[in-house]
């Protein structure tokens, strides 16, 4: 035996849509209100990727295989972007990803690297956050993948000028001497 609640009519139906509406109302953004524009993201190509090279070797010389320390490459960048505190800042978050590989001049199984994200206004770097990222590498694995974490930044937005008038630009960040030893 089947049970059934009787029908009431549409009258109470309508009466508790009625009463829940002003409920729903507030679920979503406000009329006309988007979510705000964010920063354009690119890998810069002369900082994309590192080679790191056995000291030694003769400055202008060419390298060999067997003279590589350590091979980086930015393999991703991921960002989120909010209303700031302020009605006149947009809250940005970046998470870089590299991949290293572990080349045959390499002493022992760690290393560190310096991977930047800046934010520019056109030509401008407005901001620029250097992170140390520390790789181990385990015993038979040659090449990890690490992420180190998010960067967060304010920028400063107007009725005019909205995030994406700026670019999150990352890479590796190279030291004075993989400069003047001519590393890549």
């Amino acid at each position: 035996m089947q049970l059934r609640l009787p029908d009431l009519g549409w009258a109470p139906r309508a009466a508790l849509l009625t009463a829940l509406l002003p409920l729903l109302a507030n679920c979503g953004p406000a009329r006309n209100e988007f979510a705000p524009a964010c920063p354009g993201r690119v890998i810069l190509g002369d900082a994309a990727d590192l080679d790191i090279y056995r000291q030694g070797s003769s400055p202008g010389a060419a390298y060999d295989l067997t003279d590589l320390v350590l091979h980086g490459r930015i393999v991703g960048m991921q960002g989120t972007c909010k209303e700031g505190d302020k009605k006149s800042q947009l809250a940005v978050t970046v998470s870089v990803g590299i991949e290293l590989t572990r080349g045959p001049a390499m002493p022992g199984r760690e290393t560190e690297v310096l991977v930047f994200v800046a934010v520019t206004d056109g030509d401008t770097i407005l901001d620029k956050r250097t992170t140390a990222m520390r790789a181990v590498f385990p015993s038979n694995i040659d090449r990890v993948t690490l992420t180190p974490g998010e960067v967060s930044m304010v920028l400063p937005v107007t009725a005019s000028k909205s995030g994406a008038a700026y670019t999150i630009v990352a890479g590796f960040q190279r030291t004075a001497d993989q400069f003047t030893r001519g590393h890549r």
